[in-house]
């Protein structure tokens, strides 16, 4: 045999094998979509790999701050005072590194994909390199010090590992976006040392639902995850409280207007962000260094409290042992509101999830001694008015009422407050819901223009626009024509309808046909004068629910579809869009509940 032919002959062996291999994947990666068992098993392998990556991202931020402060972990917050003023020149040197980071990304065209964006509008996929950046913004920017937490970057890359697991794996749409919520879930039970907090997380701020199908894989990957902690020896997250009362009417009501007061609080906070955000975002000259200006702004903020810094773990347990006065408590709950608004809105990455716990209880020690100086004759002991205060704070923040509501049992593992924490969550979650609407995380995805009010799958909903439903056999006639050549151009039958335009294609309204041949209209009439429908057209990006409502609106059975420059490009009947409406949901259902 010559060379020649054992070269072809061994490409010829090697492309045989490649075939066979790939086949086999392809047989496997069936078998898993077909099999429950093998669904679960995936998503324990996602649950330890979210916990892996959850203790290393702690490992760089708690390793950054003992770099740059000389403290131990979780322990920036808790300091009494900054003794080496020098050292919070990490804060203006994390904004330089988020510069320079952006620089070297300039060249993307589109922000990053989170985990609930991900499972709103793109069924769960999560390009791979969007968790890199998002998890290693968060990590400098909390090993700084800046006013924010890493419990976004925990879910982004145990929800972005779950996502490139399951896009591996071909999983369907639905499969996709659950095993994405229970690697982000994952990661959030590790980081807290609490499964049911991160199942709970999983359900209500990723996937947005709760379906029997997906108890079993979110459950296996929180508790694989929370393994992965405790194999480690991370202690899980616990908080001391006290040992034997009761609660009575009295207390719930108060505690129900605690709920109401952290609600005002949320919403506050999350305007203040988002109005020092596009205040920040106007000033084009400082465009580039916001970071690195936050980092300056933030240093005087901890010269008065060294609180302020990083996420607050460990001022909240110094503040519930310490049970400082009010005074100083509101300069803190003051102080930290205002770092957290500096940090985001000039651009340190992270979350509000471990600093609205944190601003919860200052917010719940407050109207403890606030209630307790009053008249009312009501005693509230401060320490459960803070775990009260931080459910309640966090929900109206982050949402999920029963996520906050658990986190606060297997923190405490105190059954007797379960029922005053729910009461104070369902109160702020309910009233947030009423009078803002969004959580923390979609309402930032709203200012960017998106629909997203929670991680419900809308995705489908968002691909049916008008051009991509319209109709373009549509019958056009010249707006200048009489009512005369009308019946000579369209025959009485042909069509029930005809859109006119001018002599360039612009819209100019709707004619029916059978009322151009009404025996009372005189052949020489202008047709422009039987037109209707005249100002009311969709655009080609014209989303299904405002087509539906632009329906309404203009009371018309159909619609002309024009461009930028207002030429018709073709036409969309009110009963195609309601039909291709009620299938999108009708096959989002089936996903949801696994039908076939």
């Amino acid at each position: 045999m010559t060379r020649s032919r054992r070269r072809a002959w061994s490409a010829d062996v090697f492309r045989i094998r490649k075939t066979r291999l790939l086949i086999a994947a392809a047989r496997q990666r069936r078998r898993l979509r077909e099999s429950e068992a093998a669904f679960i098993l995936l998503a324990a392998l996602a649950g330890l790999a979210a916990g892996v990556l959850t203790n290393i991202q702690q490992f760089l931020a708690h390793g950054i701050q003992q770099l740059l402060y000389g403290v131990t972990i979780n322990r920036l917050s808790a300091l009494g005072e900054i003794h080496h003023p020098w050292k919070l020149v990490a804060l203006p040197i994390g904004g330089l590194l988020l510069v320079l980071l952006a620089r070297g990304l300039r060249n993307r065209k589109r922000m990053p994909v989170d985990v609930v964006e991900a499972n709103a509008l793109h069924g769960g996929r999560i390009p791979f390199a969007d968790n890199l950046v998002i998890a290693s913004q968060t990590i400098i920017s909390n090993g700084a010090g800046a006013s924010v937490g890493l419990e976004a970057a925990y879910a982004q890359m145990g929800g972005g590992f779950a996502s490139q697991l399951g896009q591996w794996f071909a999983l369907r749409r639905n499969d996709l976006r659950t095993l994405v919520g229970a690697g982000a879930g994952g990661a959030i039970g590790a980081a807290f040392g609490a499964p049911l907090t991160g199942a709970f997380y999983a359900f209500e701020i990723v996937i947005g639902n709760y379906t029997p199908a997906a108890i079993a894989p979110v459950m296996v990957a929180a508790l694989s995850a929370v393994f992965v902690s405790r194999a480690l020896g991370v202690d899980p997250y616990l908080i001391a409280t006290t040992v034997d009362r009761a609660f009575s009417t009295a207390d719930y009501l108060a505690y129900a207007l605690l709920g109401l007061v952290a609600a005002l609080f949320g919403i506050l906070i999350m305007r203040l962000v988002t109005f020092a955000e596009i205040r920040v975002q106007g000033w084009q000259r400082i465009a580039g260094w916001r970071p690195l200006i936050g980092g300056l702004l933030l240093i005087p903020l901890a010269l008065v409290s060294p609180q302020t810094l990083s996420a607050g773990h460990g001022a909240l347990h110094l503040d519930l042992v310490l049970r400082p006065a009010l005074s100083f408590l509101a300069i803190v709950l003051l102080l930290k509101i205002a770092a957290s608004v500096v940090s985001l809105s000039f651009g340190f990455r992270g979350g509000l999830f471990f600093a609205s716990l944190f601003l919860g209880s200052l917010i719940g020690q407050i109207f403890a001694g606030l209630v307790n100086m009053s008249p009312l004759g009501i005693a509230l002991d401060p320490n459960d008015a803070a775990l009260v205060g931080m459910a309640a704070l966090s929900v109206s923040v982050v949402g999920g009422p029963m996520t906050l509501a658990v986190l606060m049992l297997e923190t405490t593992h105190d059954f007797a407050l379960m029922g005053v924490v729910l009461t104070a969550t369902l109160v702020s979650s309910a009233l947030t819901r009423e009078w803002f609407g969004y959580s923390f995380s979609t309402w930032r995805l709203h200012l960017r223009g998106s629909k997203i009010r929670s991680p419900r799958d809308i995705g489908r909903l968002l691909t049916l626009t008008a051009g991509r439903i319209m109709r373009t056999d549509w019958t056009a006639v010249p707006a200048a024509m009489t009512v005369a050549d009308f019946r000579l151009r369209v025959p009485l039958g042909s069509t029930a309808k005809a859109v006119l335009t001018d002599g360039e294609g612009r819209y100019g309204g709707i004619v029916v046909t059978a009322a151009a041949y009404h025996p009372d209209i005189a052949g020489d009439a202008p047709i422009a004068s039987l037109a209707t429908i005249t100002d009311d057209t969709l655009h080609p990006a014209t989303g299904v629910e405002a087509m539906i409502a632009a329906f309404d609106a203009a009371s018309a059975d159909e619609l002309a579809v024009v461009d930028d420059g207002g030429k018709v490009i073709g036409v969309v009947t009110e009963k195609h869009a309601r039909r291709r409406y009620f299938e999108a949901l009708e096959e989002a259902q089936r996903d949801l509940f696994g039908e076939s």
